[in-house]
């Protein structure tokens, strides 16, 4: 006989409890985006490579080391798709959608990149993701950054602060990245192999590098604030403003670059606080959701200059910070007593429902043993079906109120 084949490194079967947390951070998602006016969108699992490759910059660690690329058929090169945001941009561009900007967007769903799986990380992960697409103002980083706090919010998950940061407009970005290569060519020698390849083509990912020989030079490093015109500023001022009216906690982080070339202005994280609960259970990978505003990254797809700004989260990620949510009991079970009375088990089934009632069935195993095996569930509402003198009988147990409802509607 065969071996069974495992599961490929990376991916994994969510089931019961973890499941439930899953479908817990899926459906508050959606029921916030709603709250916001986002739209919903579904996008395609692959995309053409160059996609990926012009929108989120050759040099990056996502398309020069991390991509799921592959040949099709037709000889076309084709990517899963590692992030959300180039994809939306493609369709922005391709379907029309400029007619609806600003237009609001929010999806959900499995993205795809080979890098070390670790704790809360896979090669298949999911994502939320939302966008605001169109609008040039810092009100739309603040309405996007006090919906991803509600959202954690009403995960219930606490003591996190976003921290926050700009890049600047096009030329402070410019500036600063030129400041940043003169600073770390001095030291080239002692930086990281990494690092040492980012210098010339991404010298802003160097901040963000967590290996020691980098950090000893990261704290002197040139700061962007030495570069920010008087509109970029004004820019950051507006949106730290914002988010104070909104009640959002925040922190400078003049560090935080994010690792994509397309991001302009505002960059955020929301990180857990030291020492809580959060910070614990995720170790040293803290980052729980980020983004940023990429007003080049049309641009780059070959569109007209369009300003953007989204943000990004892991599911299983937030799924491990809600904890078990458990699943909850059916409103009903349904017992079978007698075999000669399962249709009318099935008919009940039916109606409770289509009332709204979650059900299940007890119909297997011994008869004698289904309703005592319904009572030790600990379900609060049983319908029992039973044949006695060759018609079919009837039993509630439930509390008085139920069972007034339940006879009324099963008749």
């Amino acid at each position: 006989m065969s071996k069974t084949p495992q599961a490929i490194r990376g991916t994994q079967d969510i089931f019961g409890a973890d499941a439930e947390s899953f479908a817990f951070v899926v459906e508050t998602f959606e029921r916030v985006r709603k709250l916001y006016r986002f739209r919903r969108v579904e996008m395609p699992v692959f995309e053409k490579t160059e996609v990926f490759s012009r929108a989120i910059g050759e040099t990056t660690d996502v398309v020069s080391k991390e991509m799921y690329s592959f040949e099709d058929r037709g000889g076309d090169s084709l990517t899963l798709r590692p992030e959300f945001t180039a994809g939306i941009a493609r369709a922005f561009l391709t379907n029309g959608w400029q007619q609806h900007a600003p237009l609001k967007a929010a999806t959900h769903g499995p993205l795809f990149r080979y890098e070390r799986p670790q704790k809360g990380r896979y090669r298949q992960f999911h994502q939320l993701d939302a966008e605001i697409i169109g609008a040039g103002e810092p009100q739309a980083d603040v309405e996007l950054l006090a919906m991803a706090d509600q959202v954690l919010k009403e995960l219930g998950i606490a003591d996190v602060t976003l921290h926050l940061n700009t890049l600047g407009d096009g030329d402070s970005r410019e500036a600063w990245r030129g400041a940043l290569v003169d600073y770390f060519r001095a030291v080239k020698g002692e930086l990281s192999e990494d690092s040492q390849e980012r210098l010339e083509k991404n010298p802003l990912r160097i901040l963000d590098s967590k290996d020691r020989r980098d950090r000893q030079f990261v704290a002197d490093a040139p700061k962007i604030d030495q570069f920010l015109s008087d509109d970029a500023l004004a820019f950051f001022d507006a949106v730290t403003a914002g988010l104070d009216a909104a009640g959002v906690k925040w922190a400078r982080a003049e560090s935080l670059v994010r690792g994509l070339d397309y991001y302009r202005h505002t960059a955020f994280e929301f990180i857990p606080d030291e020492g809580s609960a959060a910070a614990a259970a995720l170790g040293s990978q803290s980052t729980i959701l980020g983004g940023g505003r990429y007003d080049g990254l049309m641009e780059s797809l070959g569109g007209p200059a369009t300003p953007a700004v989204g943000w990004a989260a892991g599911i299983e990620r937030l799924a491990m910070l809600v904890g078990d949510r458990g699943e909850a009991a059916a409103d009903v079970v349904v017992v079978v007593e007698n075999d000669d009375a399962m249709n009318a088990a099935i008919a009940a089934l039916g109606t409770l429902r289509g009332e709204g009632l979650s059900c299940d069935l007890m119909a297997s195993g011994s008869p004698r043993k289904r309703f005592d095996k319904a009572v030790k569930s600990g379900a609060s509402s049983i319908v029992s079906y039973d044949l006695r003198d060759g018609a079919v009988s009837r039993r509630i147990k439930a509390a008085e109120n139920d069972a007034g409802r339940l006879e009324a509607l099963l008749g």
